[in-house]
């Protein structure tokens, strides 16, 4: 039985008493209530540390990111859903397996996109990186500092996000990138063409790793292999 319900019980057999249990329970609000005021004291300092991330604090993690792999769902600008696993091997390297019934593959290398559809024979399609947004993010050295670079700085309490675009080319779209604030992780990228369309990648969780082969991201390699099948 709770202590609670103890002292209703002996109030009731034990009239006599009443005024003493009164004064206790007078005292044990008085308790929880200061209490809660040391509680609320002691969080304050908790909740006054959250803030956003500086552009040199996000600057230091992506270059901090020099090989990492993650599981991924894709929202395309028409709703479709897809997922898959992505490598990133900074400078320059990227790789997304889109899993089944999809099968596509995307490389990214030498400053060239190659998009491998492999339920086809036909070789990838190919186009330049710098007419993309993700050309900054597989920069060698990442400064968001840099003028022009950045469009967007915002933060709503628990996630910071930036909206980056080549300065040089303002008009091949830009890239919202999404990051939780403790311990600081990328979780989201939106890509934004140059004709307003969204593409959306939602990380589960990125994980640096210690090694990635360059053939998974070699397009020469992989279109000839393709060729022979």
């Amino acid at each position: 039985m709770s202590p609670d319900r103890k002292s209703h019980n002996h109030f009731f057999t034990h009239r006599v008493i009443s005024g003493v249990l009164d004064v206790y329970n007078r005292s044990m609000k008085r308790r929880l209530f200061l209490g809660g005021m040391v509680a609320l004291t002691l969080a304050a300092p908790t909740l006054a540390k959250t803030k956003p991330l500086s552009l040199d604090e996000i600057s230091q993690y992506l270059n901090s990111l020099g090989m990492a792999k993650g599981a991924f769902t894709q929202v395309d600008p028409d709703g479709k859903l897809s997922k898959g696993m992505l490598y990133i091997k900074r400078p320059g390297q990227m790789r997304f397996e889109y899993a089944t019934p999809d099968n596509t593959l995307v490389i990214i290398r030498q400053s060239r996109i190659a998009i491998f559809d492999q339920r086809s024979n036909a070789g990838p399609q190919q186009y330049p990186l710098w007419k993309t947004p993700l050309h900054f993010l597989l920069k060698r050295n990442i400064n968001l500092t840099t003028s022009g670079v950045i469009t967007s700085h915002k933060y709503d309490g628990t996630s910071t996000s930036i909206t980056a675009h080549n300065p040089e080319h303002p008009n091949h779209g830009n890239m919202k990138l999404v990051f939780k604030n403790s311990p600081i992780e990328l979780g989201q990228w939106i890509v934004t063409d140059e004709s307003g369309r969204k593409t959306t990648i939602n990380l589960e969780k990125l994980n640096k790793v210690a090694y990635i082969p360059n053939r998974l991201f070699d397009i020469d390699l992989i279109t000839n292999k393709s060729d022979k099948r």
